[in-house]
């Protein structure tokens, strides 16, 4: 069993790689829900539905996020009414919103909810949000304290970051199925995907009982950079880095995960980082991790998983 942190684009291209290369009784997807808000009466999860869209094989191949051949009448009349806009519900996404937030209301569990909706929509791999109760990622800025989509959708990322806070990590509910994975002794490895670092994998490991769980783990952990060349590929990554004082690097990241990671994969374009992070005490596999297509992500998760078996023989375990 491989457990994968994902969220965001990155880590559902990844993710969706991971389940090509591995059966469902062999991969479970943990998603980051800090990213989670309420939103015209409902309860939109954004890293949820992309990772659960790129597994369907449903999701908008040109942004990564949303529901390909999407309609937006709704949308539409929104603004006609003057209703707020800044944020996109297609009128596909919507039917799984409707759906979800219905469920909640009637006092079912977010984990509970997933496994229905990712069934329905043919998915056979097993996705587990990171809490069953509200995680909300805060940012702090100059300009205040924002929830996460107001800072990132709302005002399209702009105010300067100062650091964040998780509300409700501290008393974070984790899935019985993912309590039930820390428990047994069959996670092989864990896979840390190009994921942004501060606010789709951090909240994870602000959950006490996950975070206690890889601190005392017998399994390697193997994360992938989220920077190539000192760039991020998508989102604000690389400007966070930069205006918390991090260098914008994959070196960068291997720092913040120094006390995590057993390896990191990088890309070939900062291959002459390798000694630098190795350095730093974590294994490095270099690779191409730019997922284009499907047909890449595939390959770079055939590579990781190599790597991290790899990583578990030379561990003796």
């Amino acid at each position: 069993m491989i457990v994968a942190l994902a969220g965001g684009v990155g880590g559902a291209r990844l993710a969706v790689g991971l389940a090509d290369q591995l059966s469902a009784r062999k991969l479970a997807i943990v998603v980051n829900t800090g990213d989670d808000f309420e939103h015209l009466g409902l309860t939109i999860c954004p890293d949820l539905d992309t990772v659960t869209y790129t597994l369907a094989g449903i999701h908008n191949a040109a942004t990564g996020y949303g529901r390909a051949n999407e309609t937006w009448s709704c949308m539409q009349t929104l603004s006609t009414l003057g209703a707020p806009t800044w944020f996109n519900l297609g009128d596909r996404d919507l039917g799984l919103h409707l759906t979800r937030t219905s469920a909640l209301r009637a006092g079912e569990r977010l984990s509970a909810i997933t496994r229905k909706l990712t069934q329905a929509l043919g998915i056979k791999h097993t996705i587990l949000p990171m809490s069953d109760s509200p995680v909300r990622t805060m940012v702090k800025t100059r300009a205040g304290v924002l929830a996460f989509q107001d800072y990132f959708v709302r005002l399209r990322c702009k105010p300067r970051v100062e650091g964040f806070r998780f509300d409700g990590a501290r008393r974070a509910r984790v899935p019985a199925g993912l309590q039930a994975l820390i428990e047994s002794r069959q996670v092989h490895a864990v896979v840390v995907c190009p994921s942004n670092p501060y606010v789709s994998v951090a909240p994870m490991l602000a959950i006490a009982a996950i975070r206690r769980w890889l601190g005392t783990r017998a399994f390697p952990i193997v994360a992938v950079s989220p920077i190539i060349g000192g760039a991020a590929v998508k989102g604000p990554a690389a400007k966070m880095m930069r205006e918390l004082g991090a260098e914008v690097s994959a070196l960068g990241v291997a720092r913040h995960y120094r006390e995590l990671i057993d390896g990191f994969v990088i890309d070939h374009a900062d291959a002459a980082l390798a000694p630098d992070i190795e350095a730093l005490g974590a294994r490095v596999h270099v690779a191409d991790t730019l997922m284009r297509d499907r047909t890449h992500s595939k390959r770079l998760a055939a590579e990781v998983i190599a790597f991290a078996h790899a990583l578990r023989a030379t561990r003796g375990r």
